[in-house]
Protein backbone atom coordinates (compact mmCIF):
# COMPACT_ATOMS: atom_id res chain seq x y z
CA UNK A 1 0.00 0.00 0.00
CA UNK A 2 1.49 3.27 -1.10
CA UNK A 3 1.55 6.41 0.99
CA UNK A 4 -0.27 8.40 -1.70
CA UNK A 5 -3.11 5.86 -1.66
CA UNK A 6 -3.48 6.13 2.11
CA UNK A 7 -3.27 9.93 1.95
CA UNK A 8 -6.03 9.90 -0.64
CA UNK A 9 -8.20 7.72 1.61
CA UNK A 10 -7.66 10.20 4.47
CA UNK A 11 -8.64 13.09 2.21
CA UNK A 12 -11.77 11.30 0.97
CA UNK A 13 -12.83 10.44 4.53
CA UNK A 14 -12.22 14.00 5.73
CA UNK A 15 -13.84 15.79 2.80
CA UNK A 16 -16.75 13.42 2.16
CA UNK A 17 -16.55 13.38 -1.65
CA UNK A 18 -13.99 12.43 -4.29
CA UNK A 19 -14.28 15.91 -5.81
CA UNK A 20 -13.50 17.70 -2.53
CA UNK A 21 -10.63 15.30 -1.86
CA UNK A 22 -9.27 16.06 -5.34
CA UNK A 23 -9.30 19.80 -4.61
CA UNK A 24 -7.48 19.23 -1.33
CA UNK A 25 -4.84 17.03 -2.96
CA UNK A 26 -4.65 19.21 -6.11
CA UNK A 27 -5.30 16.26 -8.42
CA UNK A 28 -8.28 15.29 -10.56
CA UNK A 29 -11.31 13.36 -9.23
CA UNK A 30 -10.35 10.62 -11.69
CA UNK A 31 -6.93 10.32 -10.04
CA UNK A 32 -8.62 10.07 -6.64
CA UNK A 33 -10.84 7.29 -7.91
CA UNK A 34 -7.85 5.45 -9.42
CA UNK A 35 -5.90 5.64 -6.16
CA UNK A 36 -8.85 4.36 -4.13
CA UNK A 37 -9.37 1.45 -6.55
CA UNK A 38 -5.66 0.61 -6.37
CA UNK A 39 -5.85 0.66 -2.58
CA UNK A 40 -8.86 -1.65 -2.66
CA UNK A 41 -7.01 -4.07 -4.93
CA UNK A 42 -4.05 -4.09 -2.56
CA UNK A 43 -6.29 -4.57 0.50
CA UNK A 44 -8.52 -7.12 -1.19
CA UNK A 45 -11.57 -5.29 0.13
CA UNK A 46 -13.78 -2.28 -0.52
CA UNK A 47 -12.49 0.61 1.60
CA UNK A 48 -15.18 3.26 1.10
CA UNK A 49 -18.92 3.29 0.60
CA UNK A 50 -19.73 5.35 -2.49
CA UNK A 51 -22.44 7.22 -0.63
CA UNK A 52 -23.03 10.89 0.05
CA UNK A 53 -20.99 11.63 2.02
CA UNK A 54 -18.44 8.90 1.30
CA UNK A 55 -17.89 6.71 4.36
CA UNK A 56 -15.08 4.25 5.13
CA UNK A 57 -15.98 0.57 5.44
CA UNK A 58 -14.71 -1.58 8.31
CA UNK A 59 -11.61 -2.38 6.22
CA UNK A 60 -11.35 1.29 5.27
CA UNK A 61 -11.34 2.36 8.92
CA UNK A 62 -8.30 0.16 9.58
CA UNK A 63 -6.44 1.67 6.63
CA UNK A 64 -7.64 5.16 7.54
CA UNK A 65 -6.08 4.82 10.97
CA UNK A 66 -2.87 3.54 9.33
CA UNK A 67 -2.82 6.51 6.98
CA UNK A 68 -3.25 9.02 9.77
CA UNK A 69 -0.59 7.35 11.90
CA UNK A 70 1.90 7.31 9.02
CA UNK A 71 1.32 11.03 8.52
CA UNK A 72 1.92 11.69 12.22
CA UNK A 73 5.16 9.68 12.17
CA UNK A 74 6.36 11.44 9.03
CA UNK A 75 5.72 14.91 10.48
CA UNK A 76 7.42 13.97 13.73
CA UNK A 77 10.50 12.76 11.84
CA UNK A 78 10.60 15.90 9.69
CA UNK A 79 10.38 18.06 12.82
CA UNK A 80 13.27 16.20 14.45
CA UNK A 81 15.34 16.55 11.26
CA UNK A 82 14.58 20.26 11.16
CA UNK A 83 12.98 19.96 7.73
CA UNK A 84 9.56 21.35 8.66
CA UNK A 85 10.51 24.46 10.66
CA UNK A 86 8.69 22.99 13.63
CA UNK A 87 5.42 22.96 11.71
CA UNK A 88 1.97 22.68 13.19
CA UNK A 89 0.48 19.35 14.19
CA UNK A 90 -3.27 18.85 14.03
CA UNK A 91 -4.70 17.03 17.05
CA UNK A 92 -8.23 15.78 16.49
CA UNK A 93 -9.91 15.01 19.82
CA UNK A 94 -13.38 13.74 20.70
CA UNK A 95 -14.93 15.18 23.86
CA UNK A 96 -18.37 15.16 25.44
CA UNK A 97 -20.21 18.47 25.64
CA UNK A 98 -20.40 18.55 29.46
CA UNK A 99 -16.63 18.20 29.83
CA UNK A 100 -16.10 20.90 27.22
CA UNK A 101 -18.45 23.21 29.15
CA UNK A 102 -16.75 22.58 32.50
CA UNK A 103 -13.27 21.27 33.28
CA UNK A 104 -11.83 21.12 29.74
CA UNK A 105 -11.72 24.91 29.62
CA UNK A 106 -8.47 24.76 31.60
CA UNK A 107 -6.95 22.66 28.80
CA UNK A 108 -7.94 25.26 26.21
CA UNK A 109 -6.36 28.00 28.33
CA UNK A 110 -3.09 26.08 28.48
CA UNK A 111 -3.14 25.29 24.77
CA UNK A 112 -3.55 28.98 23.92
CA UNK A 113 0.23 29.31 24.37
CA UNK A 114 1.06 26.43 21.98
CA UNK A 115 1.75 27.86 18.50
CA UNK A 116 2.67 24.41 17.15
CA UNK A 117 -0.72 22.72 17.66
CA UNK A 118 -4.01 23.06 15.77
CA UNK A 119 -6.79 21.57 17.90
CA UNK A 120 -9.73 19.91 16.14
CA UNK A 121 -12.48 19.12 18.65
CA UNK A 122 -15.28 16.69 17.84
CA UNK A 123 -18.18 16.90 20.30
CA UNK A 124 -19.49 13.39 20.91
CA UNK A 125 -21.26 11.65 23.77
CA UNK A 126 -18.78 9.97 26.13
CA UNK A 127 -20.45 6.59 25.57
CA UNK A 128 -19.92 6.75 21.80
CA UNK A 129 -16.57 8.49 21.25
CA UNK A 130 -14.64 5.21 21.08
CA UNK A 131 -15.96 4.70 17.53
CA UNK A 132 -14.08 7.81 16.42
CA UNK A 133 -10.86 6.36 17.80
CA UNK A 134 -11.42 3.06 16.02
CA UNK A 135 -11.99 4.82 12.72
CA UNK A 136 -8.86 6.94 13.10
CA UNK A 137 -10.93 10.13 12.96
CA UNK A 138 -9.38 11.32 16.25
CA UNK A 139 -6.05 10.72 17.99
CA UNK A 140 -7.56 10.90 21.48
CA UNK A 141 -10.94 11.00 23.18
CA UNK A 142 -12.62 11.68 26.49
CA UNK A 143 -14.73 8.55 26.84
CA UNK A 144 -16.71 6.51 29.34
CA UNK A 145 -15.22 3.28 27.98
CA UNK A 146 -12.45 1.82 30.20
CA UNK A 147 -11.57 -0.83 27.61
CA UNK A 148 -8.79 0.40 25.37
CA UNK A 149 -9.51 0.68 21.67
CA UNK A 150 -6.91 -1.30 19.72
CA UNK A 151 -3.73 0.75 19.49
CA UNK A 152 -4.72 3.12 22.30
CA UNK A 153 -3.80 3.58 25.95
CA UNK A 154 -6.32 4.41 28.70
CA UNK A 155 -5.93 6.83 31.62
CA UNK A 156 -8.68 7.43 34.23
CA UNK A 157 -9.87 11.03 34.44
CA UNK A 158 -12.54 12.74 36.54
CA UNK A 159 -15.68 11.04 37.81
CA UNK A 160 -18.41 13.47 36.78
CA UNK A 161 -21.43 13.63 39.10
CA UNK A 162 -24.84 14.43 37.63
CA UNK A 163 -27.79 15.68 39.68
CA UNK A 164 -31.48 15.39 38.71
CA UNK A 165 -32.68 18.98 38.93
CA UNK A 166 -35.48 21.23 37.71
CA UNK A 167 -36.98 24.67 38.23
CA UNK A 168 -38.81 25.08 41.59
CA UNK A 169 -42.09 25.86 39.81
CA UNK A 170 -41.91 22.64 37.80
CA UNK A 171 -41.34 20.54 40.90
CA UNK A 172 -44.34 22.13 42.59
CA UNK A 173 -46.52 21.49 39.54
CA UNK A 174 -45.73 17.76 39.59
CA UNK A 175 -45.50 17.27 43.33
CA UNK A 176 -47.30 14.16 44.59
CA UNK A 177 -47.23 13.97 48.37
CA UNK A 178 -43.59 14.09 49.46
CA UNK A 179 -42.30 13.20 45.98
CA UNK A 180 -42.87 14.04 42.33
CA UNK A 181 -44.61 12.28 39.47
CA UNK A 182 -41.59 11.42 37.36
CA UNK A 183 -43.65 9.51 34.80
CA UNK A 184 -45.62 12.66 33.98
CA UNK A 185 -42.97 15.35 34.48
CA UNK A 186 -41.37 16.51 31.21
CA UNK A 187 -37.63 16.03 30.84
CA UNK A 188 -34.80 17.52 28.81
CA UNK A 189 -32.10 15.49 27.09
CA UNK A 190 -29.02 16.59 25.17
CA UNK A 191 -29.68 14.39 22.13
CA UNK A 192 -30.95 10.92 21.25
CA UNK A 193 -27.78 9.39 22.69
CA UNK A 194 -28.26 10.99 26.10
CA UNK A 195 -29.41 8.13 28.34
CA UNK A 196 -28.76 9.66 31.77
CA UNK A 197 -32.38 10.61 32.44
CA UNK A 198 -33.66 7.20 31.29
CA UNK A 199 -31.03 5.44 33.40
CA UNK A 200 -32.19 7.21 36.56
CA UNK A 201 -35.86 6.53 35.81
CA UNK A 202 -35.22 2.84 35.23
CA UNK A 203 -33.39 2.60 38.54
CA UNK A 204 -36.61 3.80 40.19
CA UNK A 205 -38.84 1.48 38.16
CA UNK A 206 -40.26 4.22 35.94
CA UNK A 207 -40.67 3.18 32.29
CA UNK A 208 -40.03 6.61 30.85
CA UNK A 209 -40.78 10.33 31.12
CA UNK A 210 -43.72 12.13 29.59
CA UNK A 211 -42.75 14.83 27.13
CA UNK A 212 -39.04 14.78 26.23
CA UNK A 213 -37.40 17.97 24.99
CA UNK A 214 -34.05 17.93 23.17
CA UNK A 215 -31.48 20.73 23.58
CA UNK A 216 -28.09 19.82 22.01
CA UNK A 217 -25.95 22.42 23.79
CA UNK A 218 -24.55 21.98 27.28
CA UNK A 219 -25.07 25.60 28.34
CA UNK A 220 -28.49 25.88 26.70
CA UNK A 221 -29.47 22.53 28.22
CA UNK A 222 -28.90 23.95 31.71
CA UNK A 223 -30.71 27.15 30.77
CA UNK A 224 -33.70 25.14 29.50
CA UNK A 225 -33.89 23.15 32.74
CA UNK A 226 -33.65 26.34 34.82
CA UNK A 227 -36.40 27.91 32.69
CA UNK A 228 -38.77 25.09 33.64
CA UNK A 229 -38.86 23.26 30.30
CA UNK A 230 -38.28 19.96 32.07
CA UNK A 231 -36.01 18.19 34.52
CA UNK A 232 -32.58 16.96 33.52
CA UNK A 233 -29.30 15.51 34.71
CA UNK A 234 -26.88 18.40 35.17
CA UNK A 235 -23.20 18.18 36.18
CA UNK A 236 -22.47 19.41 39.69
CA UNK A 237 -20.09 22.03 38.31
CA UNK A 238 -22.92 23.63 36.33
CA UNK A 239 -25.68 23.09 38.90
CA UNK A 240 -23.94 24.22 42.10
CA UNK A 241 -24.40 27.98 41.82
CA UNK A 242 -27.96 27.67 40.47
CA UNK A 243 -28.89 25.40 43.38
CA UNK A 244 -27.40 27.84 45.87
CA UNK A 245 -29.41 30.72 44.33
CA UNK A 246 -32.59 28.68 44.29
CA UNK A 247 -32.91 28.77 40.51
CA UNK A 248 -32.74 24.97 40.50
CA UNK A 249 -33.92 22.37 43.01
CA UNK A 250 -33.25 18.66 43.33
CA UNK A 251 -35.92 16.43 41.86
CA UNK A 252 -34.54 13.43 43.76
CA UNK A 253 -31.77 12.90 46.28
CA UNK A 254 -30.10 10.36 44.00
CA UNK A 255 -27.26 11.15 41.63
CA UNK A 256 -25.39 9.42 38.81
CA UNK A 257 -21.61 9.25 38.51
CA UNK A 258 -19.95 8.86 35.12
CA UNK A 259 -16.29 7.83 35.18
CA UNK A 260 -14.39 9.39 32.29
CA UNK A 261 -11.22 8.12 30.66
CA UNK A 262 -8.63 9.54 28.29
CA UNK A 263 -7.89 7.21 25.40
CA UNK A 264 -5.04 8.21 23.11
CA UNK A 265 -3.01 6.58 20.38
CA UNK A 266 -0.05 4.59 21.66
CA UNK A 267 1.76 5.95 18.64
CA UNK A 268 2.63 9.13 20.49
CA UNK A 269 4.17 12.45 19.53
CA UNK A 270 5.60 15.14 21.76
CA UNK A 271 2.54 17.32 21.15
CA UNK A 272 0.05 14.54 21.91
CA UNK A 273 1.97 13.73 25.10
CA UNK A 274 1.83 17.42 26.01
CA UNK A 275 -1.93 17.46 25.47
CA UNK A 276 -2.33 14.30 27.56
CA UNK A 277 -0.50 15.91 30.48
CA UNK A 278 -2.66 19.05 30.20
CA UNK A 279 -5.83 16.94 30.22
CA UNK A 280 -4.66 15.02 33.28
CA UNK A 281 -3.86 18.24 35.15
CA UNK A 282 -7.22 19.82 34.32
CA UNK A 283 -9.13 16.66 35.28
CA UNK A 284 -7.24 16.43 38.55
CA UNK A 285 -8.45 19.89 39.58
CA UNK A 286 -12.15 19.04 39.23
CA UNK A 287 -14.27 19.09 42.39
CA UNK A 288 -17.43 16.95 42.30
Amino acid sequence: MQDEQLQTLVAVADEGTFEAAARRLRITPSAVSQRIRALERAAGAVVVQRSSPVRPTAAGEILLRLGRQRAVLENEALDELGLRDGGVEELAVAINADSLATWFGAVLTEMASWPDVALRLRVEDQAHSSALLRSGAVVAAVTADPVAVQGCSVTPLVRMRYLPVCAPSLRERYRRGRGVDLAAMPSVRFNDRDDLQIELLRARGVDGPGVVHEVPSSESFVAAVAAGLGWGMVPVAQARELLERGDLVRVLREHLDVQLYWQAWRLRTERLDRLTRAVQRASGRVLS
